[in-house]
């Protein structure tokens, strides 16, 4: 269907949902073939941003989003449109560490006008107690051109001693990263995953650095405006999370945002606080997608939203004692039709070319799917039982998650799947896998 119109005011849970899953580019169909520029254009024009973290143990995060809604696409796409000279993206603090379109830049000013208050501690202290420090730092690098914090800490001859186990980085890496914060320096490349800085007149488009400031208003209410349309459908707290927004920020925003029609609040079955549906948000009949989701992706990085949404309760437990954990150290929920019906513990054994799943479990979603067959988000056989439609759903769902863990082997340059016999979803899924 098309732009929901002012007289909406309920949505059921799976209405709810598939607004949900269209604003993050689940209903748009997959290229039927390699995915170009515009397909990863058109994705980052539904998210907004990928958040990027360093886990390596399958990929990393930032490049997974875009597989799970293209299917398999050059990864240097994506390191052309951040890094490139004609860039598309940059790196900020957005939603934690992320890569956003340039034209977001702008609106992150407010944020970067307040490291010296709001930056974490090492930076803080750094520039507070040595600002000549600070300023080295930044005449080396408009000096020198890119460098990454090792090549700096070379250059300056800083050789403070280290400040602990968890922050172990050197003063002028503090320095750099204040800089970073502040908006005086961006992310030119990365080598091996670690940044290359320059200054920031020089790393983003001309047109960009030319744009004026906008009032710290009018930026919270054009980062609510972008959540919106990412989220397609979602409470205030929702809202204010995509952009890591604080609610004396937000909520004057959503108000603002209300008046102008530009959201519409809405009752959720199953809610407990209001929702605001995007004024033109899409709420299709029907969500058919199969996707393999990072643990950093936009559709489920706030876990309450996830909860509501889906009914899932996630948590990533990379840093809890293995004996304790309960799925996996890198679990990825999976998506088919609609719902989250099942987490595989994934693992990129990159010197056995194996993708290995040493862990898969299904949700209650596999079992009793929620929706009925007739409102045509679960496609099940017409005129079985119950417990037919359940199997037949439970068995299509296992052939799909069979088939995107072999794209995504191949995707990784995997040559095969090995399914432990971990899990109530492990012996489907190795019979599936083959």
């Amino acid at each position: 269907m098309g732009a929901v119109t002012m007289t909406v005011q309920s949505l059921s849970a799976a209405e709810a949902r598939r607004a949900a899953l269209a604003a993050q580019g689940f209903a748009d169909p997959r290229p039927s073939g390699n995915p170009g520029r515009r397909a990863l254009h058109r994705v980052l024009g539904r998210v907004g941003l990928f958040q990027i973290d360093s886990v390596n143990v399958l990929v990393r995060s930032h490049y997974l989003p875009a597989f799970s809604r293209l299917g398999p696409y050059r990864p240097e796409l994506l390191e052309r449109a951040a890094y490139a000279p004609e860039r598309q993206l940059f790196e900020y603090w957005a939603h934690e560490a992320s890569l956003l379109p340039v034209d977001t830049q702008p609106f992150l000013r407010w944020r970067m006008a307040q490291a010296a208050d709001k930056a974490w501690g090492g930076m803080r202290r750094i520039a507070a107690e040595k600002p000549e420090l600070v300023a080295k730092v930044r005449d080396t690098i408009a000096e020198r051109g890119p460098m990454s914090a090792g090549e700096l800490e070379a250059e300056s001859g800083t050789k403070a001693p280290r400040s602990g186990p968890w922050w172990d980085w050197r003063e002028s890496k503090l320095a750099l990263e204040y800089l970073f914060w502040a908006g005086e320096v961006s992310t030119f490349d990365r080598r091996n995953f670690e940044r290359r800085y320059d200054l920031t007149e020089r790393v983003l488009p001309p047109e960009v650095v030319a744009t004026p400031t906008p009032a710290p208003a009018d930026a919270y209410r054009e980062l609510i405006r972008r959540s919106a349309r990412a989220l397609g459908v979602a409470t205030e707290p929702d809202l204010r999370d995509y952009f890591r927004l604080k609610p004396h920020q937000s909520k004057p925003a959503v108000a603002e945002l209300v008046e102008e029609g530009t959201l519409i609040p809405v009752a959720v079955e199953g809610w407990r606080d209001v929702g605001y549906l995007a004024a033109d948000a899409r709420i299709p009949r029907r969500v058919g997608a199969s996707a393999l989701l990072s643990p950093f992706d936009s559709l489920v990085w706030f876990r309450p939203r996830t909860e509501r949404l889906f009914g899932f309760r996630y948590r990533l437990e990379i840093y809890t004692p293995a004996p304790q954990r309960v799925h996996g150290y890198y679990v990825l929920p999976f998506l088919f039709r609609g719902q989250l019906v099942g987490r595989v513990d994934l693992k990129a054994d990159r010197a056995a070319g194996v993708l290995r799943v040493p862990g898969a479990f299904g949700e209650p979603a596999l079992a009793a799917p929620s929706v009925p067959a007739g409102e045509g988000e679960i496609a099940l056989p017409r005129g079985a039982g119950a417990s037919a439609r359940r199997r037949a759903f439970a068995d299509e769902a296992v052939a799909a998650l069979a088939a995107e863990l072999h794209s995504l082997a191949g995707w990784l340059g995997l040559e095969r799947v090995e399914v432990a016999p971990n899990g109530d979803l492990a012996a489907p899924l190795i019979a599936a896998v083959g």
